[in-house]
């Protein structure tokens, strides 16, 4: 892609409205345009993090056996009355009537509407257990909608939900999806760590939010230093197998959040306790028969009796996680995104558009690179070099690949990192392996 011909309105100023790094960022790169309050447009760059991001969470909800559907935005009014929760539920909700005057609701999550789905569909003990998600925009009324998409009143959630007909297998699926999130966050290039939570309106009695540590976090948390070190990646899992020691390994050590924090518990850690901000970025649930009992979805067992299905409930702020992401990965120049999410992989710098050498080996190097399936953003903008690089280290592609006419003379290029500042000095050819490797 051609900087020249896309569309990318980065600000040099950041916007008043901005009150946090993530927020600046976005605006600032040119990834988002509010609409209205707590309400944004996706730019073209925001839309791609937001969509790889997305990828990755659909992937691991797949691999842990959960199924794809899709709900709708707006769900009847009835539903909410028959769990109880439409007068509870408090004045977040968007309550609209429609033209014939019946009630519905713009969904703030779906327990009620996958229940519905669920208790006219599955009749027998056979056809559980079951894990159903979709990603799914969602509304929140907040009062004070700020810090840009990390607390907007429309966001795009990653929601799941489990069907079991015992509490030992609720807690399977609970440890299935416990398991598949620390896989999603350790893929996104964050340190996710599980601290036992309050349930909420949500409900239940086993509750976990995923915290990523960062200076600009929202809440204290506290944590042992065991969290640091574990990669969620390195285990060895088999989903149908028995997930409860890894369960039991990631939760044996103190973690909590500040209003679950208990300080004897966590002296406990002793000097291997750490003290730090926290941002939430997933929500898991069990909260046995609370939905399921007042709306009736019941199977019928073996022995052809009614059994009341147990339930359980897992989210991901999918569009949260790119302001997460942020608020993890930057330094005073800009984002730096880890090269999962990252919109394109390569920002291929032209330090002299016009000129016939330097125009030739960046034409060069674009096609090739994209033959090998590498993202890259081709800055052929006739602006001055500095103005390049800083648009460069704004938007925090992995790695910029600098070309001009004075390395071309030597017969090399200059790959920067943009993670460590590190820079290389390589052949065309080099670079181009290095790049693809």
């Amino acid at each position: 892609m051609r900087l020249s011909t896309y569309f990318l309105p980065v600000l040099k100023e950041t916007p008043n409205e901005a009150q946090i790094v993530s927020h600046r960022l976005m605006l600032r790169a040119g990834m988002i345009r509010q609409s209205s309050a707590g309400i944004y447009s996706w730019l073209p760059l925001g839309l791609k993090v937001l969509r790889k991001i997305e990828a990755i969470v659909r992937e691991e909800q797949n691999r842990a056996g959960a199924q794809e559907l899709l709900m709708p935005t707006i769900q009847s009014a009835e539903l909410w009355q028959e769990s109880g929760r439409y007068d509870a539920y408090g004045p977040e909700m968007l309550r609209i009537r429609d033209r014939h005057d019946r009630e519905m609701l713009y969904g703030p999550t779906n327990e009620e509407q996958i229940t519905e789905i669920f208790r006219g569909l599955a009749k027998s003990y056979r056809d559980v257990p079951k894990i159903l998600y979709h990603i799914q925009w969602k509304f929140r009324d907040e009062i004070r909608p700020r810090f840009g998409v990390m607390r907007g009143r429309e966001f795009l959630m990653k929601d799941s939900y489990s069907f079991d007909v015992s509490a030992e297998g609720a807690r399977k699926a609970y440890f299935k999806m416990f398991v598949a999130y620390l896989r999603t966050f350790a893929r996104l290039g964050l340190k996710a760590i599980p601290m036992r939570a309050d349930t909420g309106p949500i409900g239940g009695d086993l509750s976990h939010e995923f915290i990523i540590l960062a200076e600009t976090g929202e809440s204290q948390v506290f944590c042992h230093k065991s969290f640091l070190e574990k990669d969620p990646l390195a285990l060895d899992l088999d989903y149908e197998g028995d997930l409860s020691p890894v369960f039991e390994d990631w939760t044996r050590d103190y973690a909590a959040t500040e209003e679950m924090h208990d300080e004897a518990k966590a002296a406990e850690a002793g000097d291997d306790l750490v003290t730090a901000r926290g941002i939430e970025v997933g929500h898991i649930f069990y909260f046995g028969t609370k939905y399921s009992k007042p709306m009736g979805a019941v199977v019928a067992g073996p022995d052809g009796q009614p059994i009341t299905l147990e339930m359980g409930s897992y989210g991901i702020g999918v569009s949260r996680l790119v302001g997460a992401i942020i608020e993890a990965c930057h330094d005073d120049a800009g984002i730096i995104w880890p090269e999962s999410v990252a919109p394109f992989k390569v920002g291929l710098v032209n330090l002299k558009q016009g000129d016939e050498g330097t125009d030739a080996m960046c034409d060069r190097l674009n096609a090739e690179l994209a033959k090998a399936g590498v993202e890259v953003l081709y800055d052929d903008r006739d602006e001055r070099a500095g103005a390049k690089f800083a648009t460069m280290d704004l938007i925090g592609l992995p790695y910029q690949l600098v070309v001009g006419p004075k390395g071309l003379k030597d017969g090399v290029v200059e790959i920067k990192t943009r993670a460590t500042g590190e820079r290389e000095t390589l052949t065309p050819e080099a670079a181009i392996a290095k790049l693809t490797a």
